[in-house]
């Protein structure tokens, strides 16, 4: 039997035709469902209900291979379904609990907690983002300044959480899930990682450099020009430069910023030893307020979703349907033991919005631990 090419395609774009002229036919009747329920105070996401008609349609396919595509098939209308459903009625009520803030006041009094020592790149974003005029202190671990906006000895915190060379800091985000804080506001600085040592010394004398992890990841290709050296990780860049200060050993030296050499007496040896020239990072201010800036333009959000298949997309797919653009997704292990995990994302966009005040509604559904970390602006405030 020869096959006609051109009347097969025909067949297929009649039969196109009439499969969307009964998908709208069927959203029309699922808007109705939806009106209904939202009446009842019925939730429109009905997972029983749902896996019911998922069974009954696959036995109507004619074999194992159509089951599972129907299947498939199915389970991406009643996705599309919802999501129009949540965009024709809206949520039933705003679960958001945050309130919209001209600007962050600040004065002499307020006290801002910053990661580090003084010198160090926190501090420097800290000072560019709200200037001097503040009771800045420092503490010398991220745990340590969580705690201390979560209790109420700091109105605000700076953290760093992102670099262009070496990504994102994991620790941060495990403590973000642990401590009820919100994301404000954030900040990016251009980092020059430098070589600092005693005064008169060398880098021939140096036989161990101290610096955080994240400062030795950025100069990795200098420590492997200098194998006699051994990079040593320490809390911050800049309490690594104090080390090296106070305990006067000429072969030590340091990873940190010129304004840690200023601030503790040391010498550069040798400026901008991160191997990227366009080595930014990206600073958060927190919070224990659930507040928000009026020009507030990315959200960041964390959730754990059912680890089967499809879960991940099926979630994603909530900002693409309310026009959301997704600027950033990362995992972390949840630490069950059973190979779950919770995720990070960003996307742009106000707390204001209708498009995201969908999306929530629609991912309050069916994910876990739904948590807005914050709405926040990627430029300093005026």
């Amino acid at each position: 039997m020869v096959v006609d090419l051109a009347e097969s395609r025909k067949k297929i774009d009649e039969i196109d035709k009439e499969i969307i002229r009964l998908f709208e036919e069927r959203m029309e009747v699922a808007n109705d469902v939806a009106i209904y329920k939202r009446s009842t105070g019925k939730k429109v996401y009905d997972p029983v209900r749902e896996s019911e008609k998922i069974a009954t349609l696959r036995s109507m396919a004619s074999n194992t291979f159509n089951e599972t595509a129907v299947e498939d098939l199915f389970r991406q209308i009643m996705s599309i379904s919802r999501k129009y459903q949540y965009q024709k009625l809206g949520p039933t009520v705003n679960h958001i609990p945050f309130r919209q803030v001209e600007k962050l006041d600040v004065d002499e009094n307020t006290r801002v907690v910053y990661f580090g020592e003084k010198g160090a790149f926190t501090e420097q974003a800290m000072i560019e983002y709200f200037g001097k005029n503040i009771n800045a202190f420092h503490k010398t671990t991220f745990k340590e300044v969580m705690e201390t906006v979560a209790n109420g000895d700091a109105l605000f915190g700076v953290l760093p959480i992102e670099n262009t060379s070496t990504g994102s800091i994991s620790d941060i985000y495990d403590l973000m899930v642990d401590y009820d804080i919100t994301i404000v506001a954030e900040h990016i600085i251009k980092v020059n990682q430098s070589l600092l040592g005693l005064p008169g010394a060398k880098i021939e004398d140096l036989k161990t450099i101290y610096s955080h992890p994240q400062g030795l990841m950025q100069c990795a290709n200098f420590l492997s020009e200098h194998p006699q050296i051994e990079g040593v990780e320490f809390e911050s860049t800049a309490a690594a430069a104090k080390k090296v200060s106070e305990e006067k050993d000429v072969t030590q030296g340091a990873i940190a910023s010129v304004r840690a050499a200023e601030e503790f007496g040391l010498e550069v040896l040798q400026e901008t030893i991160n191997q990227h020239s366009q080595n930014f990072t990206r600073f958060i201010v927190i919070s224990n307020q659930k507040i928000y800036l009026q020009n507030a333009n990315k959200i960041s959000l964390s959730f754990e979703i059912k680890h089967e298949a499809g879960s991940l997309y099926n979630m994603l797919a909530n900002f693409y349907y309310n026009d959301l653009n997704l600027t950033k997704i990362e995992s972390r292990p949840m630490h069950k033991g059973n190979w779950e995990y919770r995720f990070f994302v960003d996307i742009e966009g106000n707390l204001e919005d209708s498009g995201v005040g969908n999306a929530m509604a629609t991912i309050e559904e069916y994910a876990n631990n739904l948590k807005i970390m914050g709405n926040f602006a990627d430029k300093p405030q005026e």
